[in-house]
């Protein structure tokens, strides 16, 4: 190589090493650099967890968070068992009462929008258990009070009464021998009745109503209040008008139902319902 060739190339490596000494310089930070020009310097996020941060991808957990799809259980609610029915307390009586009453206090409410007002009273027999006055009084003002029954025709309202009050009859709850004293026409302790003023439920009846109705017992105390309520109000007995209709009220459905369904209403329909007048040879069963 000729002189001239070997100064250019100390010449190029010359420049080689100024340039590589200059890109050091420009990858310094702003305060360490000697040119005074300033860089930014983006700094790569840490990979280390600290004791606030979580490193890419991780979900910290803590007392008050769950991981995603975690269902975190609380506190047990235990349902406590359900109660059984209460079943209601079991009526009980001696055949023959003393023939002394307990008379339901107060009045009722008029029951009833149009006809004639009958007052009358609630009675009692005392040695009765488990059926206090005013239970009767209660279940019996509803019974009458219900528009698809004597109310319901418009012809009678009916307003229940206390001692000392005048009234048109006495509603009695009577043990088997006093419905006897009290009905007259002999030995019949099955029945019930309605003897001038008087109208008598017997309580065995009310107790445990009568075998075959087909219908439960509230059903028959319907019956009863009303069919003998029927009778002071001037109705006397019907039969059964066709096998499958209901039974007419004032059908003595307390000894046979003859064909028809059991029936304790005057309304059926939105109508008065009656049957044919007259009664069936039916034997009072022996009580």
């Amino acid at each position: 190589m000729g002189g001239r060739s070997r100064r250019m190339a100390a010449t190029g490596l010359a420049l080689a090493v100024a340039l590589a000494a200059n890109a050091g310089c420009a990858g310094q930070s702003a305060a360490g650099a000697p040119s005074g020009r300033t860089s930014t310097v983006t700094a790569a996020p840490s990979t280390t967890p600290g004791p606030d941060r979580a490193t890419p991808g991780e979900i910290r957990s803590g007392p008050d968070r769950t991981t995603p799809g975690e269902i975190r259980p609380g506190p047990v609610i235990v349902d406590p068992p359900p109660k059984p029915p209460t079943r209601p307390p079991v009526i009980s009586y001696p055949q023959a009462g003393k023939g002394t009453w307990s008379i339901a206090a107060g009045r009722s409410r008029i029951a009833g929008k149009a006809g004639q007002l009958l007052r009358y009273r609630v009675a009692v027999e005392r040695g009765i258990n488990n059926v206090n006055v005013a239970q009767f009084a209660d279940a019996t003002y509803s019974i009458l009070a219900d528009p698809r029954g004597w109310t319901g025709g418009r012809s009678w309202r009916f307003q229940r009464v206390g001692p000392g009050d005048p009234y048109d009859f006495t509603l009695y709850l009577a043990t088997p021998v006093t419905r006897d004293q009290l009905c007259g026409g002999g030995r019949d302790r099955y029945t019930s009745c309605r003897n001038g003023d008087r109208v008598v439920i017997n309580v065995a009846r009310w107790a445990h109503g009568v075998p075959k109705y087909g219908a439960p017992l509230e059903v028959y105390r319907q019956y009863v209040v009303n069919h003998e309520v029927g009778h002071r109000l001037g109705h006397g007995h019907e039969t059964c008008p066709a096998r499958g209709r209901p039974a007419p009220l004032m059908q003595q459905q307390t000894l046979g139902l003859h064909g028809c369904r059991a029936n304790p209403w005057r309304i059926v329909g939105g109508r008065a319902y009656s049957g044919p007048p007259g009664v069936y040879n039916d034997p009072v069963p022996r009580a």
